[in-house]
Order: C-alpha cells, then structure tokens, then sequence
C-alpha cells in the first residue's frame, strides 16, 4: 500500500510542475532544485527526482551535471523546427483521421471551434487556445496511430509554454477561426487530402511570420520571456522562492 501511495505522490507532483511550466509560472530557463521544491510542497526528495526525470522524458525540463534540472527555452530555431514537425505530425494525422472519423467525432471536433468562437468573443484567451488544442488533437487521435500520438503529445508539451507568443504570430484569432471551418467543411465531405492540405496551410502562417524575424526581434517581441505568463497567473514564479499552495503530501522529511 505504501508504494501505491508513494506512486500516487510522484505522480501528483509530476502534474503539478508540469502545470506550472505549461502555464509559464515557472518560465523557460528556470532551475528547478530538489531540495527547495521538495520544502515548498510538502514533500521528500524522491517523488521531485520522479518528477524532474518524467517531465525530462517529455522535453519540458533539461537535466544537465552541474545545474539539475533546468525548463526548456526554445530558440527561434528550435520554434521553427517544432513546427516544422507539428506540421507533418498533422499533415499525416488529418489524412489517416478523415477516413476513420465517425460523425459523433467530427461533431465533437466542430464543437471545439465553437468553443473558440465564445472565446474570442469573451476575450478569453485561455479558453481559445484550449479549445484550439482540443481541435488538432481530435484528429491526431482520430488518426488511429498510437506512435503518432505519442510524438505528438511529447511535441505539444514541449512548445505548450509557447502558446501565447504563438498566436502573435498568427495575427487574427478571426482567421485562426475560418481556417479551422475551412478544414472542418473538407473532413466532412471526406476529403482528406484537401483537409491535410489546409491543415499544413494553417500551421505555416506562424511559421512564415518567425522566419521574417531577426534573432534580436525575436526576444524583442517577447517570445521567450517570462512575462508572457497566463493572465491571473500573479507573474512568474521563482521556483525557489514561491511556495505553491498546500503541500501536495506528508511521505517524510524533506532531504
């Protein structure tokens, strides 16, 4: 019983940081240490070395010798190459999903673009991108590829910290809207590749603008700084310093 308990902690405080680095309160090249974080949750140091090892699998933290673990920072390169992947991950997904789909799935699908509308209307931000998620992955799992979820999802993670800065790229949340529709209209006619095609049209719309950007613009529009964190988040967090609200559990001194 103890070790489903213990099992029952490391994965609580793996969703936990992996929250808080998704919500950008522990932003990109935050050190995450053992000991400091055990102490502000309420915890010992092995479900944190758990945790730090499972969001280092998924590419949301770098563990180096020296420093520990550190939260990924994308550069500009490594944003335009995430894309790049999302772009065949989808392409590939949309075309094996638009054959299999049942219409209960395409419904659920074009429910999430309604969710955007109300999003967008409501200037919810947050609403629109999870929404805007929930789409994409509606037909990377309709696809019927567990290995191409798999990628995906770690794919995802990796640039989930990035999504505000994303939409800046987009431009228009409007014609985020329309081209979701346009897709849509061509999976339920059953046209998959038309589909994979506005899909790959759609993703390229940041991409195209990230590439007319300098290095030195890049930063300056705020595409890898902490302030980007979600609205109501209180800012960025220092690890090190914040506590996080209730200790997540009692399985020991800290140390």
């Amino acid at each position: 019983m103890a070790r489903l308990d213990n099992k029952t902690l490391r994965e609580r405080v793996h969703a936990h940081l992996k929250d808080e680095i998704l919500a950008n309160r522990i932003p990109p090249g935050s050190v995450l240490q053992e000991v400091p974080l055990a102490e502000s949750l309420g915890v010992s140091r092995g479900p944190i070395r758990e945790a730090l090892g499972g969001l280092a699998a998924e590419g949301l933290v770098t563990i180096t010798p020296r420093r520990g673990a550190v939260v990924t920072r994308l550069t500009k390169r490594d944003f335009l190459e995430a894309y790049q992947v999302r772009e065949a991950l989808e392409e590939l997904a949309v075309r094996l999903a638009v054959a299999r789909m049942t219409s209960a799935e395409l419904d659920a699908a074009e429910a999430r673009i309604e969710e955007m509308i109300r999003c967008s209307a409501a200037a919810d931000d947050n609403g629109f991108f999870e929404a805007n998620s929930a789409f994409h992955k509606a037909f990377v799992v309709g696809s019927g590829n567990s290995k191409l979820v798999e990628v995906y999802e770690r794919l995802v993670g990796q640039m989930g910290p990035y999504r505000r800065p994303s939409v800046r790229l987009r431009g228009s949340l409007d014609r985020s809207i329309a081209e979701h529709r346009s897709i849509m209209v061509a999976a339920r006619a059953g046209d998959g590749e038309r589909a994979a095609a506005l899909v790959v049209d759609h993703i390229r719309v940041p991409q195209r603008r990230l590439e007319d950007l300098s290095d030195n613009e890049f930063a300056r529009e705020n595409l890898l700084r902490s302030e980007l964190a979600a609205p109501g988040a209180g800012g960025a967090i220092d690890p090190l310093q914040e506590t996080a609200g209730e200790p997540l559990g009692t399985d020991g001194p800290a140390g």
